[in-house]
């Protein structure tokens, strides 16, 4: 029952959902504000409407692939979950998207939005971010 008890801690603790201004300083220091053309506030909107900064976040997708973490990162394309195949183009394991230090997530996010769509690869941007007045993402912060 000890170990059962420890081993739900241990997950529980794994995963982190941020405070927009949270998330915004660590962004920020792990150089996304103007990365690729696209101001800090982008990357918020972007990870709130993919997983609502929850870094657990998983979303199983009709072809049996799945998006991963704070940035919804496809294991088609970026990262191997073992259940589909993959490009891997991010060279990890997709369970490691799924902990509360996002450096992986960042250095996978900064290697996807260097492709020709930019953040067009993320459905949740070009749905409610894309063309939008954002400045209240970064409001406060």
């Amino acid at each position: 029952l000890l170990l059962l008890l420890l081993a739900l801690l241990t997950t529980v603790t794994r995963a982190k959902v941020f405070r927009q201004c949270e998330l915004a300083h660590v962004l920020q220091r792990n150089g996304l504000e103007g990365y690729s053309g696209y101001g800090l506030a982008n990357w918020l909107c972007m990870a709130f409407y993919e997983s609502t900064f929850d870094t657990a976040a998983q979303s199983i997708k009709a072809d049996c692939s799945a998006d991963y973490g704070i940035f919804q990162i496809s294991s088609q394309l970026w990262c191997t979950d073992d259940s589909s195949p993959s490009d891997n183009r991010c060279r990890m394991a997709c369970r490691d998207l799924l902990s509360s230090n996002i450096t992986d997530d960042i250095i996978c996010a900064k290697r996807i939005v260097r492709n020709p769509q930019g953040m067009n690869g993320w459905e949740g941007w070009a749905m409610h971010c894309k063309g939008q007045d954002l400045s209240e993402w970064v409001e406060g912060c």
